[in-house]
Formats: C-alpha cells, sequence, structure tokens
C-alpha cells in the first residue's frame, strides 16, 4: 500500500480557497457525529468511520478528497482503504480538526 499523502490545515487552505471547496476538492470528516456536535469545518462533507465501506458510491472519485478526523490517525485508515479500493487522488488532514483549530479557526472548539 502506498504512503498517503499528507496536508496541514494551512496547506489544505492554501491548495483550495474556500471558494473551490465542493467542486474542486472533497474535505470528508469521518468523526463520529456526536464529535461534530462539538466541532465542525462547516464545508467538509460528513460520512463516519464506520460507514466508509457501505457508502463508497458516493464519493466522488474525481476530485481529490481530503479525509480528516479528530487528530489525524482514522483519517489516516481511511485514506488507506480508499487508495487500496481505487481512489487515486487522497490526502489526510495532518492533525485533523484539532489542528484545523489551532492554525486556521479558533472558533472551532477544541476536545
Amino acid at each position: 500500500m502506498p504512503a498517503v499523502p499528507e496536508l496541514t490545515p494551512t496547506e489544505f487552505c492554501a491548495r483550495w480557497p474556500t471558494t473551490e471547496r465542493g467542486s474542486g476538492v472533497v474535505l470528508l470528516d469521518v468523526r463520529e457525529l456526536v464529535e461534530l456536535e462539538i466541532a465542525a469545518v462547516s464545508d467538509a462533507r460528513h460520512i463516519p468511520m464506520r460507514e466508509i465501506p457501505a457508502r463508497l458510491v458516493e464519493i466522488d472519485r474525481a476530485v481529490p478528497l481530503v479525509v480528516m478526523c479528530h487528530s489525524g490517525g482514522r483519517s489516516r485508515r481511511v485514506a488507506e482503504f480508499l487508495l487500496g479500493n481505487g481512489f487515486s487522488n487522497v490526502f489526510n488532514l495532518r492533525g485533523g480538526i484539532d489542528a484545523w483549530s489551532t492554525e486556521i479557526d479558533p472558533q472551532v472548539p477544541r476536545y
């Protein structure tokens, strides 16, 4: 399995400004709903990690995917799974939403 490329939240935002998100890239949040209720990135698409295998058909293979979780561990495993299932343009968001809070938006609560 090839290594999953990683981006920090700062690198993600520099590469895909807010206006390009949704059509130019998908930020895929794989945390549980209870975690989203605490902290969320507004333009992220949510599919919990445990639901990814059953919902692969819902994920657009034509655009880059940046997978995020709380700190980067679960999202790395999901990114590896996606790469192993034919997705080719997949990144892990290093540090997850916790890093997003410190690097991009301090209004996003840390937990």
